[in-house]
């Protein structure tokens, strides 16, 4: 996939309308659907901003939630509205609908420097279908299409991709600076390339570790998918999250590690537990000699250091899912001391999303990375090498 992609700053957008493609997938509080975090809107500031100030009148779009049924009140965006409102420090105008008589009325309207936030995309059933007629009415309230919705991007949905057969689409500053650096790191990395894969299932990350196998010096495996590769070994495993169908592929991609001259680091020890829970006795064992009835949640003291050691001389680290139950602080160390080492890597360090991004801005490291994505499952499928197709559809630079 080209990740060379014309941006907004490579159009004329003055006087024109912009329909906007934004993540305003906020988390909220169930109870008073009050917005628990407003990072995602703060994101999207960059590229409103400069759409208003080059005197574009912005349709703005997002998708919030899982509706079931069409229209839920609970999964309305006029909260975000009123939230954007406060961060521009002007007017949003909210649209009660999304191609209805409401936002045809509105968009119509709209002057330039002023932006309208359209209501969920998700409450049209076409939506998710990248449904041609959904997509060609959204098209005809503007001129031009910017997405900036990276963590949607890896969905051919009418508002992330079908628009683009009727506009002319270009990227924001926020898929701008995603597509640069894991772009970067995937196409033309700075040397040694070292990849961190950590979470539940090996089951979950086989696309990446098969294309990393292809481009990375050294893959480095955290987290309960460990416990596939050390049973896949012959190792002792406990009660440890083990996903057995997977043991083969696990054997195979050890043994392709070591034709390719692929570095595939693997626990040493784990600091196993007697029960799934925070506040459970636990004891550290070496790699495959985990005792019945125990089952592994953080890597151990020597797998830290030695992890801890790969990632110092690299040139790139990307890093996606932890290296323990990161929930529990009793065996978050292995996660905390990655992200430590990370910290102090003269590397360009790209977070993947999800847990880890979680963790670094948890532990005060968020500064210290060159780059957190916004978007874990568009991370991951870009990791995978797959084309995403809210990307393919953006005009090349």
């Amino acid at each position: 996939m080209n990740y060379n992609k014309k941006t907004v700053r490579d159009i004329d957008v003055s006087g024109k309308k912009v329909l906007l493609r934004c993540d305003f997938n906020v988390p909220q509080d169930k109870e008073t659907g009050e917005i628990t975090s407003d990072k995602r809107i703060v994101a999207a500031l960059p590229t409103i901003r400069y759409l208003l100030e080059h005197n574009a009148a912005v349709i703005a779009c997002s998708h919030l939630g899982k509706p079931k049924n069409g229209p839920d009140p609970k999964l309305s965006l006029a909260p975000v509205a009123k939230r954007l409102s406060e961060l521009l420090g002007q007017e949003v105008i909210f649209a009660a609908d999304v191609v209805g008589e409401d936002a045809r009325a509105k968009a119509a309207a709209l002057q330039p420097g002023q932006i309208l936030l359209l209501e969920n995309t998700r409450f049209e059933k076409g939506e998710t279908k990248n449904d041609p007629a959904l997509a060609k009415a959204l098209a005809s309230m503007a001129e031009v299409y910017v997405s900036d919705a990276f963590g949607a991007v890896h969905r051919a949905h009418a508002s992330t991709a079908g628009v683009a057969d009727y506009l002319p689409a270009v990227s924001g500053f926020l898929i701008q600076k995603e597509l640069e650096f894991l772009g970067g790191a995937i196409a033309s990395p700075k040397r040694p390339l070292v990849a961190i894969l950590g979470g539940s299932k090996v089951s979950s990350k086989i696309g990446v570790i098969n294309n990393l196998l292809e481009i990375a010096d050294t893959i480095i495996i955290g987290g309960g998918m460990a416990y596939t590769f050390s049973a896949a070994q012959g190792g002792k495993v406990g009660n440890s999250l083990l996903e057995a169908d997977w043991m083969d592929y696990s054997r195979d991609m050890i043994e392709k590690a070591r034709a390719k001259g692929v570095k595939l680091l693997l626990p040493v020890d784990t600091v196993c537990a007697d029960a799934f829970a925070p506040d459970a006795r636990s004891q550290v064992v070496k790699a495959g000699e985990i005792p019945d009835g125990w089952e592994g949640l953080d890597i151990g003291p020597e797998t830290v250091k030695l992890y801890c050691d790969a990632v110092a001389d690299a040139g790139t680290v990307i890093w996606n899912g932890p290296m323990g139950v990161f929930e529990f602080p009793a065996f978050a160390k292995g996660t905390e001391a990655v992200a430590e080492a990370l910290s102090k890597t003269s590397a360009i360090t790209i977070i993947g999303g999800g847990d880890s991004a979680a963790a670094v801005e948890q532990l005060g490291y968020a500064d210290k990375m060159t780059h957190i994505s916004t978007g874990g499952g568009a991370s991951l499928e870009f990791l995978e090498g797959k084309e995403l197709p809210g990307v393919a559809c953006l005009l090349d630079a």
